[in-house]
């Protein structure tokens, strides 16, 4: 009775289906990637160029303010002492262009002499603002920084020093910016050209908000932004950011050296990226067609070259169940169909063995010891790091564990390790995760432990080896440091370098025990 196999011909069908399927997802993806890096490329350079236009704009501005603002203090010199005249010109400054929120004039010792417009009450006082003492110390022309000015707003003071036909310092004729109120800057720099949530910021020296298109965020430092540290620097360019909500932005970013400010014009990544989406589709459905058809032709093709390939088909099912590509190039193929037949099944055998390689390189075990391995264990604690988890570790590695390799070989010393990696999860809780973290080295991810749990744990497995004979006929001692985020440490890093210090000291005080980070006390000999 014959028995019933999977015939040749859909054999073929189903590798030339394989094959055709993984080729066109191949290259919608691949096309899909190209058109997210020109997007991103494209976004970057916009917005480089748009925040490089606006930050010559803005230093454009600040050359006018000060030659209006000297042309002013060289008229003044002759008035100091005509108060009409004095408010004649604050309000020829004031009106001239509306450069200024506000004008005024003081004399060498703060006095403000005159003002416009006269709202602004400080006629008669004196400027006490760390701005205008700033001007009036240095006696030179200057942009302060942002500071709350005797009137109770936030402002930036512009000023030119006025001197004397003998070079006696006379005062100063300065213009204020109201950083929370219309001003110029609505004027220079308006809204971003996009209205998907991109924007445009203006920072000081300081990473310290002087202009944003929300006025809540004026004040506010953003130095942790890397675009905005790059342009405190001194430094123009473009680079993918995480802003201070914690969303992706391509930032363009350009310097204003003149007054040591820095323009970021910023769109989100995710609104960037949208239109890939949508031509993605646009192009599948495009291609349908063609797909169907190139379907239909590829099976019908696949029938017809078949039949005549018994011998082929038995080697190519043996290939299959071996994954054997040598056995396949070793079939002559000496007609046509055979040769691009078996062309084509040597290459989907690659394309699969390829992939299970690269599966096996991805794994999350350690081929050794049986726990989870490094990358995996990165990349755990990067996601606890992520959600803010509280969570402890615990770092041990074994006491002498080179004595052992040299007395009973490598060998040996790999079932030692295999050994402690067993009663690692002997003790372990359902949730908390065992890692080989790099040779001897071995930690305990313990999610939501304190770290007085922790050390019930890992006394528990001190204990154990120290009173089991190990694969060396003896038993193996461990050290162990223990570490709790965030409690002690802000980062991953800073968490495992603590545990790693509690770790040495267990060392340093004569192995076999365990030791909590900042603890001063011996624990659990």
């Amino acid at each position: 009775m014959k028995t019933r196999q999977l015939r040749l011909k859909h054999l073929i069908m189903g590798l030339a289906m394989a094959a055709f399927f993984l080729t066109s997802i191949g290259s919608i993806w691949s096309g899909y990637r190209m058109n997210v890096d020109s997007i991103k490329e494209n976004s970057l350079e916009t917005n480089r160029v748009y925040a490089q236009k606006l930050a010559t704009t803005a230093s454009a501005y600040l050359e006018e303010a000060f030659q209006i603002l000297g042309y002013s203090a060289g008229h003044v010199e002759s008035i100091m002492n005509n108060e009409a005249a004095l408010d004649l010109e604050t309000d020829r400054l004031k009106m001239q262009n509306n450069m200024f929120n506000s004008v005024i004039v003081t004399n060498a010792d703060g006095l403000v002499l005159s003002v416009s417009p006269p709202s602004v009450d400080v006629k008669g006082k004196y400027l006490t603002s760390s701005g205008a003492q700033e001007a009036l110390a240095k006696k030179t022309p200057l942009v302060s920084k942002p500071y709350e000015g005797i009137t109770g707003r936030l402002i930036i003071f512009i000023s030119y020093p006025i001197f004397s036909a003998k070079n006696e310092y006379l005062g100063m004729v300065a213009g204020t910016i109201y950083l929370k109120e219309k001003n110029v800057f609505n004027l220079l720099l308006g809204e971003h050209f996009y209205h998907d949530g991109s924007y445009v910021f203006v920072v000081d020296e300081d990473g310290r908000i002087i202009y944003h298109q929300d006025t809540s965020r004026i004040n506010d430092v953003v130095i942790k932004n890397k675009a905005v540290q790059d342009v405190v620097a001194g430094k123009n360019g473009a680079k993918l950011v995480t802003n201070t909500m914690g969303v992706e932005m391509l930032a363009g970013y350009s310097a204003v050296p003149l007054a040591g400010w820095g323009v970021v014009s910023q769109r989100p990544l995710a609104v960037a990226l949208e239109p890939s989406f949508d031509r993605v589709k646009d192009v599948a459905i495009k291609a349908l067609p063609i797909m169907l058809m190139s379907i239909i032709i590829l099976l019908w093709t696949a029938a017809r070259i078949a039949r005549p390939l018994q011998q082929l088909a038995t080697l190519t099912e043996e290939s299959l169940d071996s994954r054997n590509v040598e056995g396949l190039k070793s079939v002559r193929s000496w007609y046509f169909e055979a040769y691009y037949l078996k062309s084509a099944l040597i290459r989907s055998l690659s394309f699969l063995q390829g992939q299970v390689t690269y599966f096996k390189d991805q794994s999350t075990t350690d081929p050794l010891t049986g726990v989870t391995n490094r990358r995996t264990m990165d990349a755990m604690l990067a996601e606890w790091h992520k959600n803010d988890l509280m969570h402890s570790i615990i770092l041990l590695d074994l006491d002498h564990f080179k004595s052992v390799n040299d007395t009973y070989g490598h060998a040996v010393g790999d079932k030692v390790l295999q050994f402690l990696g067993q009663n690692m999860k002997a003790v372990a809780r359902e949730n908390d995760i065992c890692c080989r973290y790099g040779g001897e080295e071995f930690i305990i991810l313990l999610p939501n432990t304190t770290t007085e749990e922790a050390m019930v744990i890992a006394e528990d497995l001190r204990q154990r080896l120290a009173n089991t004979n190990s694969p060396c006929g003896r038993p193996v001692t461990l050290s162990a440091g223990i570490a709790q985020y965030p409690l002690m440490a802000k980062t991953t890093e800073a968490l495992i370098e603590a545990a790693d210090s509690a770790l040495y000291l267990a060392k340093q005080e004569g192995r076999n025990q365990v030791k909590i980070a900042g603890e001063n006390n011996r624990v659990h000999m």
